[in-house]
């Protein structure tokens, strides 16, 4: 499904954007279905907020257990300081996760019929595996940062091999908190890991403490129906969402089951 001339950039680069990846059915029907499920959702059952910058503090059972299960987290603009809402219960949603391609018939169908396992045996996994997916809405105005990351610190293999499928399923702006990369970074080490410790809390091991590549992130302005594959070194990053436009997304990541998945990841099922 991918071009030798594509591979050869998401090797070089760490990331590739492959335009007009997912019609416009299917958004429609991410988009919807999530709308759904949000409308369902009993948000005063729980209010767990979802922050990539404070993720030690903010990753609770709900948010651990979430593995196998569709689960929803919040925006920390969302919730004031007394625990009261400040915005609908509609655009409190920071995502949807992480296992809605698995569990949920509408999310399975849709990533099903895209063969994201197909592009990733093109792109050297042997025996590729869909572990986690997330719905992510970027909300109008509170829409929180998501801090310089790679996704193998959070999915981590040996050897590593996630790659991350990122949809776009609405347009993706400066103004509304696109991806930024840093073009082959991936080369870097993986920083740190994020995984379970021995007394049951989630704690980063820091594996490598030096400073990142001196270099500008590449900005990665989208159209809806965008495809970008992303390496699991990858340093990757979006901005808060200041602008009254939402920047709803999908992503899908994988593995190779032929790597050792480790006990201490964070994410532990037997779904996946």
């Amino acid at each position: 499904m991918l071009k030798q001339e594509q591979i050869d950039m998401y090797r070089d680069d760490g990331y590739l954007v492959v335009d007009k990846f997912i019609d416009a059915d299917k958004i429609k029907s991410l988009m919807h279905r999530a709308e759904h499920l949000i409308e369902e959702f009993d948000s005063l059952s729980h209010t767990t907020v979802f922050s990539t910058n404070e993720q030690e503090r903010t990753s609770n059972e709900y948010f651990i257990g979430s593995a196998d299960k569709v689960r929803f987290f919040f925006e920390e603009g969302a919730i004031d300081g007394s625990g009261n809402f400040r915005v609908e219960k509609s655009k409190s949603i920071n995502k949807i996760g992480h296992a809605q391609h698995i569990i949920d018939p509408i999310y399975k169908k849709v990533v099903d019929s895209l063969q994201f396992e197909v592009i990733a045996r093109q792109l050297g996994l042997n025996k590729p595996r869909a572990i986690q997916s997330m719905h992510i809405f970027k909300q109008p105005m509170i829409g929180g940062e998501v801090g310089l990351h790679q996704d193998s610190t959070f999915l981590y293999t040996e050897p590593m091999s996630c790659v991350g499928f990122w949809l776009a399923l609405e347009d993706a702006t400066i103004k509304n908190g696109c991806l930024q990369a840093i073009p082959g970074g991936h080369q870097s080490p993986l920083k740190k890991r994020f995984l379970r410790s021995k007394g049951g809390e989630m704690k980063f091991e820091v594996l490598d403490d030096s400073e990142w590549q001196e270099q500008e992130l590449k900005v990665l302005e989208v159209v809806a129906g965008t495809m970008i594959i992303l390496h699991g070194q990858l340093p990757h990053y979006s901005a808060a969402n200041k602008s009254k436009q939402s920047r709803q997304a999908f992503s899908v990541h994988l593995v190779d089951s032929k790597c050792h998945y480790p006990k201490e990841n964070w994410l532990q099922t037997d779904l996946v």
